[in-house]
């Protein structure tokens, strides 16, 4: 992903300089993409009250540790917060970190989606291909790379990341609904309105539910602890994630497919992947 940097210089030093930094915090920010997993939202804060700017963050990292991106509109094809089927783009300034800053006019639950353009990635050596493939529980990939005829070494993935993050405004009320994502993770009850025990949501892939998906569940307390656990979906694409109250979550559900022609050609690629995820807070009790 090129940064454009022609549009941005403007004849004097300070247009240059403004444009020298953004493209070196877009390096920056696509260093860690090479080596990092997940990409989530995270807002400063899951629960305002309507007409409350608050700071919206898009994360790459593991562990749910990671660092936050800058606005850069050549990353992505679609930022944007919802209310029920109402949509709106999220604006920021070329740069910018936090990534963008946020204001929920109408009380309810809210949706901020985060659709990245398409990335490469290179395995100079097999077993690093090989330690993600077993992580994410794809079976069969090995013999599959074999039969193709690839090499196990050079070979390059095309990635793209699809992120939900919910959030509570006022009462917080209604609930997360599929918004037509290649593939997406959607909430079946709303997690701030759910004191504990456990949250199902459900996965899909071009619209329909993935049988047999391994879910990620990252579960971070207030005092910073991360506590990693999968499971796997049912033939509805339905998964059970144990919740508990005061922590926040990020679910993650990831696809693995051979690219079709045109983006193999357009990229080099001859794996891609589209990576799903959801994060949200499920509130204290009494909260």
């Amino acid at each position: 992903m090129g940064v454009p940097v022609r549009r941005w210089f403007r004849g004097d030093a300070l247009g240059a300089a403004v444009a020298l930094a953004v493209v070196g915090l877009a390096a920056d920010a696509l260093m860690v993409s090479a080596r990092a997993h997940e990409v989530w939202i995270e807002p400063e804060r899951f629960q305002v009250e309507a007409g409350a700017p608050t700071s919206v963050n898009v994360k790459n990292g593991e562990r749910f540790i990671g660092q936050a991106l800058v606005y850069l509109p050549s990353d992505f094809k679609r930022f944007e917060q919802r209310l029920g089927p109402a949509a709106k783009p999220i604006d920021g300034r070329m740069g910018d970190t936090p990534t963008a800053r946020v204001t929920f006019a109408k009380p309810g639950l809210h949706t901020l989606l985060y659709r990245s353009t398409a990335s490469t990635l290179s395995y100079e050596r097999w077993e690093k291909f090989a330690r993600f493939v077993k992580h994410k529980a794809f079976k069969d990939v090995s013999v599959r790379h074999e039969a193709r005829g690839l090499p196990r070494t050079g070979f390059k993935e095309v990635y793209t990341r699809f992120a939900k993050a919910l959030v509570a405004v006022g009462h917080g009320r209604g609930n997360d609904q599929r918004i037509g994502l290649e593939t997406e993770i959607v909430a079946m009850a709303n997690p701030f309105r759910t004191a504990g025990g456990s949250l199902p949501v459900q996965v899909l892939y071009r619209g329909k539910p993935r049988t047999g998906a391994q879910v990620e569940i990252f579960r971070k307390t207030p005092e910073g602890t991360v506590k990693i656990e999968t499971v796997k979906t049912d033939a509805r694409g339905i998964a059970r994630v144990p919740i508990e109250g005061g922590a926040i979550y990020l679910i993650d559900a990831v696809v693995l497919r051979e690219p079709s022609a045109a983006v193999a050609k357009e990229t080099g690629a001859v794996w891609e992947t589209l990576w799903a995820s959801l994060t949200f807070e499920v509130p204290a009790r009494g909260k």
